[in-house]
């Protein structure tokens, strides 16, 4: 199996790592945090300029199309942004929300919307999860009643990623059924400012943004539903499948180069007159950090090729079992990173607690390991 990099997928890859390298350094990010800002608007607009918005989305609505395998070219970015550690809205705009709108939205739609996300112009979200579902798509009990020509939308969605920086929310509300029912589960473009719509953001640990929104009464047009009513579990579930292959290249971006940079310091910290690097018991953690994350990056590449293929078993079990092994990888590796640091390993001036955040985040986002172990077990099972 060819796991090389397209001559475009190296050229994009190199592009990005020196604009990330020139204008992404730890201390900007540092920074960049302090602010009130939900994301650096100049970051947007050069993701956009370096055609990074337009990843995945077909070129009649201008965007690049899948230079290949569309899930192998977000993992080069993904990983690239997980070296330098990028907090700007990728993964909920042009991830998960493109994915929903390139699977079941309208022409209209995608001509209008897509776009917009292509030259920056306009941030999404996806309100999905709520609360007792533990990341159960199918748990929706946000209700859509129609009303008139259009709906009316009355529930709440928790932990929407950078919800309190898009332009509009797609929304997941029941238009019939019972919650657990993957029938019956209707999507919304819901505009930022809609009256009834109630969007609380915050900072999370990792230094990322997310919103809790309430729905009261929340009206929404006809032309506002994405897909066929009652139809969109299928949207969603192919969207949360690239995202989690998204996170797994953004993980094993951070872990290599934590990976890196415990290793300098390893080098570099002395006791005893000697370099700490040299002790025995430190090389051989070392080999096992290293171990670790080869096996997270090979398993991601195998469900990144695989995320594409038309066996939806195959398909699902690759990821699965991808989601599990990095987020277990993930933690190992932060924990680790952090005990050979010492003290100084979880202060804010040091790299090594931010990207232990972000890895941390990383497994409990979108299936944590061991949710994901079950899904593949049950998937196995039904094979």
């Amino acid at each position: 199996m060819d796991f090389s990099l397209t001559d475009e997928q190296q050229q994009l890859k190199d592009s990005l790592c020196r604009y990330l390298d020139k204008n992404y350094s730890f201390e900007a990010r540092r920074q960049q945090l302090k602010t009130t800002d939900k994301y650096c608007a100049t970051h947007w607009r050069a993701f956009a300029d370096m055609g990074l918005l337009g990843i995945g989305v077909p070129e009649e609505f201008g965007g690049m199309g899948a230079m290949g395998n569309g899930a192998e070219c977000l993992s080069v970015i993904m990983e690239c942004f997980g070296r330098a550690l990028v907090v700007e809205p990728y993964l909920a705009t042009v991830v998960l929300c493109a994915s929903v709108l390139r699977e079941a939205a309208s022409q209209t739609q995608k001509e209008s919307i897509l776009a917009e996300i292509v030259a920056g112009n306009t941030v999404l979200a996806l309100a999905v999860q709520e609360r007792s579902a533990r990341y159960r798509l199918s748990h929706v009990t946000t209700s859509a009643q129609r009303d008139g020509d259009g709906y009316l939308l009355s529930g709440a969605k928790m932990a929407v990623l950078h919800g309190d920086a898009a332009d509009t929310l797609i929304v997941s509300a029941r238009s019939s059924g019972q919650p657990g029912d993957q029938d019956g589960i209707s999507l919304f473009l819901v505009d930022k400012n809609a009256a009834g719509l109630t969007i609380r953001g915050y900072r999370t640990h990792d230094g990322m943004r997310a919103a809790e929104v309430t729905f009261k009464d929340v009206r929404v047009a006809q032309s506002a539903l994405v897909g066929p009513v009652g139809a969109g579990y299928a949207a969603l579930a192919r969207s949360i499948e690239y995202a989690r292959v998204a996170l797994c290249a953004e993980a094993v971006g951070a872990m290599t180069a934590l990976s890196e940079q415990t290793l300098e310091y390893l080098k570099t910290r002395k006791q005893f007159g000697v370099a700490i690097g040299s002790f025995q018991v430190l090389k051989h953690r070392m080999v096992d950090v290293f171990n670790t994350s080869e096996q997270a990056r090979s398993i991601t590449m195998l469900a990144a090729i695989k995320a594409d293929a038309a066996d939806a078993g195959e398909r699902r079990r690759s990821i699965a079992a991808a989601k599990s092994l990095v987020g277990q990888a993930a933690r190992s590796i932060g924990q680790e990173a952090v005990q050979m640091h010492g003290g100084m390993g979880v202060t804010d001036e040091l790299a090594c607690g931010h990207y232990f955040k972000r890895l941390t985040a990383i497994d409990l986002t979108l299936g944590d390991a061991d949710y994901c172990r079950a899904e593949l077990g049950d998937l196995l099972a039904a094979t």
